[in-house]
Protein backbone atom coordinates (compact mmCIF):
# COMPACT_ATOMS: atom_id res chain seq x y z
CA UNK A 1 0.00 0.00 0.00
CA UNK A 2 2.88 2.50 1.07
CA UNK A 3 4.60 1.67 -2.16
CA UNK A 4 1.55 2.28 -4.39
CA UNK A 5 0.93 5.58 -2.70
CA UNK A 6 5.01 6.60 -3.11
CA UNK A 7 4.08 5.61 -6.83
CA UNK A 8 0.62 7.58 -7.36
CA UNK A 9 2.54 10.32 -5.51
CA UNK A 10 5.45 10.66 -7.70
CA UNK A 11 2.87 10.24 -11.10
CA UNK A 12 1.06 12.99 -9.68
CA UNK A 13 3.96 15.31 -8.85
CA UNK A 14 5.67 14.32 -12.83
CA UNK A 15 2.02 15.10 -14.21
CA UNK A 16 2.24 19.05 -12.70
CA UNK A 17 5.28 19.14 -13.78
CA UNK A 18 4.93 18.27 -17.28
CA UNK A 19 1.58 20.67 -17.23
CA UNK A 20 3.86 23.48 -16.19
CA UNK A 21 6.45 22.60 -18.67
CA UNK A 22 3.97 22.62 -21.48
CA UNK A 23 2.49 26.01 -20.65
CA UNK A 24 6.05 27.21 -19.97
CA UNK A 25 6.61 25.85 -23.95
CA UNK A 26 3.03 27.42 -25.08
CA UNK A 27 4.61 31.15 -23.95
CA UNK A 28 7.59 30.17 -25.60
CA UNK A 29 5.82 29.32 -28.82
CA UNK A 30 3.19 32.62 -28.64
CA UNK A 31 7.00 34.49 -28.37
CA UNK A 32 5.92 35.98 -24.75
CA UNK A 33 9.63 35.05 -23.93
CA UNK A 34 10.84 37.71 -26.09
CA UNK A 35 9.78 40.37 -23.70
CA UNK A 36 9.38 38.33 -20.59
CA UNK A 37 11.00 36.07 -19.08
CA UNK A 38 10.15 33.88 -15.33
CA UNK A 39 12.34 35.43 -13.05
CA UNK A 40 13.93 38.72 -14.63
CA UNK A 41 12.85 41.68 -16.39
CA UNK A 42 13.20 42.06 -20.07
CA UNK A 43 11.53 44.56 -21.68
CA UNK A 44 8.27 43.63 -19.92
CA UNK A 45 7.74 42.04 -16.26
CA UNK A 46 9.46 39.10 -14.29
CA UNK A 47 6.22 36.73 -15.06
CA UNK A 48 7.54 36.30 -11.11
CA UNK A 49 6.79 39.98 -10.63
CA UNK A 50 2.62 39.76 -12.17
CA UNK A 51 2.42 36.88 -10.35
CA UNK A 52 3.40 38.95 -7.20
CA UNK A 53 1.67 42.32 -8.14
CA UNK A 54 -1.80 39.89 -8.63
CA UNK A 55 -1.81 37.62 -5.73
CA UNK A 56 -4.64 37.57 -4.08
CA UNK A 57 -6.57 39.31 -6.57
CA UNK A 58 -9.90 37.46 -7.74
CA UNK A 59 -9.87 39.18 -10.95
CA UNK A 60 -6.59 38.98 -11.92
CA UNK A 61 -6.79 35.54 -14.52
CA UNK A 62 -9.77 37.60 -16.03
CA UNK A 63 -7.50 41.07 -16.05
CA UNK A 64 -4.45 39.47 -17.76
CA UNK A 65 -6.23 37.50 -20.05
CA UNK A 66 -7.76 41.08 -21.50
CA UNK A 67 -4.01 42.77 -21.09
CA UNK A 68 -2.31 40.01 -23.10
CA UNK A 69 -5.08 39.44 -26.17
CA UNK A 70 -5.19 43.59 -26.25
CA UNK A 71 -2.01 44.77 -25.04
CA UNK A 72 -1.25 47.58 -22.69
CA UNK A 73 0.47 50.59 -21.14
CA UNK A 74 1.04 52.60 -18.37
CA UNK A 75 1.16 49.56 -15.58
CA UNK A 76 4.98 48.43 -15.61
CA UNK A 77 6.06 51.85 -17.08
CA UNK A 78 6.15 53.01 -20.60
CA UNK A 79 7.17 50.32 -22.85
CA UNK A 80 3.87 49.04 -24.34
CA UNK A 81 2.60 45.11 -24.95
CA UNK A 82 1.23 44.49 -27.89
CA UNK A 83 -1.95 43.11 -28.87
CA UNK A 84 -1.90 39.17 -28.94
CA UNK A 85 -5.07 38.77 -30.69
CA UNK A 86 -3.40 35.93 -33.11
CA UNK A 87 -2.89 33.67 -29.87
CA UNK A 88 -5.78 31.27 -29.27
CA UNK A 89 -7.54 32.12 -26.53
CA UNK A 90 -6.57 28.72 -24.61
CA UNK A 91 -3.49 29.60 -25.78
CA UNK A 92 -3.50 32.98 -23.38
CA UNK A 93 -5.98 31.24 -20.74
CA UNK A 94 -3.12 28.73 -20.26
CA UNK A 95 -0.38 30.84 -20.45
CA UNK A 96 -2.24 33.09 -17.78
CA UNK A 97 -2.59 30.77 -15.19
CA UNK A 98 0.80 29.61 -15.37
CA UNK A 99 1.79 33.03 -14.39
CA UNK A 100 -0.15 33.27 -11.91
CA UNK A 101 1.06 30.10 -10.61
CA UNK A 102 4.97 31.35 -10.67
CA UNK A 103 6.56 32.04 -6.71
Amino acid sequence: MKRLLAVSAATLGLLLASGAQADEKIAQANGCMTCHQIDKKILGPSFKDVAAKYKGDKAAEATLIKKVKDGGKGVWGEMPMPPNAHVKDADITAIVKWILAQK
